[in-house]
């Protein structure tokens, strides 16, 4: 179904999010558009909803499996805008979100839904989860000037590091079970990316709850929401394999004719298996098995 705006959404199509886990797309751009939503759908949301442009057509197969809010996408803020808007209107839904060119991992995706992973993870009183944004992107730029190829789609196998996160309010001590996350190209190409966009953590997953917000740096108002485990044990983290770096880099005039290419020593070619990203430690299932 398709909402002309997201009042539209909220008034007409508030039944979507009265039960989850609800995925939300932000489409930023019509690159994988379709692969992305076919991607989610899979995954075993409840329901997917997609805020797109008014020029963005999706193929008949899936229209009806997901719910399409027309918005207006260069505006700027308008993606946190519209997130914080639905987690007010979904309190105690799970909730999901990410850009077109981005892909969900989370461990045993293949043989488990995102709900049962998701009821696990609030049975050990978690309300979000640490997921890293884990770059991928094409060998052959001259082939794929974009940057993206899911036939030929590569990653860092290494180079990837934490730092403790600061807190303003003490700067005698970092925040507990907080930390900032790095690598991918955002590490290697960072001098083209701004360095409040370097990280590549974002909860990615979480519980709505009546004044919850989320800021413009994917970190939430309530600081519990920000941690990667809990007090006493591991928690599951999860990935979303993402070509939005690497498309930026390339779309971006101020860094195209300086990149000739993305591949490095550490790249290997990913297979698309969420065994791949565990082996490589880029996401882990705590006490999931």
């Amino acid at each position: 179904m398709t909402y002309t705006v997201l009042d539209d959404f909220l008034t007409n199509g508030k039944a979507v999010l009265a039960k989850g886990p609800v995925g939300v797309i932000l489409v930023e751009d019509l690159v994988e558009v379709d692969t992305t939503i076919r991607h989610h759908l899979g995954l075993g949301f409840k329901a997917l909803v997609v805020l797109g442009p008014p020029e963005l057509e999706l193929p008949a197969d899936i229209r009806d499996r997901v719910h399409l809010v027309i918005t207006d996408i260069y505006r700027e803020g308008v993606f946190i805008d519209a997130l914080n808007r639905i987690i007010a209107a979904a309190p105690g839904v799970w909730l999901y979100y990410c850009y077109n060119a981005e892909y969900l991992f989370f461990p045993f995706c293949e043989t488990r839904s995102v709900g049962e992973m998701l009821t696990f993870h609030g049975e050990e009183r978690r309300d979000a989860m640490l997921s890293y944004v884990i770059d991928l992107y094409a060998g052959d730029l001259r082939a794929f000037p974009n940057a993206v190829s899911l036939e030929n789609a590569l990653l860092d196998r290494t180079g990837y590091y934490a730092l403790a996160r600061p807190d303003p309010d003490n700067h005698d001590h970092p925040k507990e079970r907080q930390l900032d996350f790095y690598g991918g190209l955002r590490w290697r190409f960072e001098e083209h990316i701004p360095k409040e966009r370097r990280k590549i953590d974002r909860i990615a997953l979480f519980r709505a709850v009546p004044g919850l917000v989320l800021r413009p740096d994917h970190t939430f108002n309530t600081e519990e929401y920000n941690t990667y485990s809990c007090p006493w044990h591991h928690n599951l983290t999860a990935a979303v394999c993402s070509f939005r770096t690497a498309k930026a880099l390339k779309v971006n005039a101020g860094s195209t004719f300086d990149i000739r290419r993305f591949e490095w020593h550490n790249s290997v070619a990913f297979d698309w298996t969420s065994q791949q990203l565990l082996d490589l430690g880029l996401m882990e299932p705590g006490q999931w098995f």
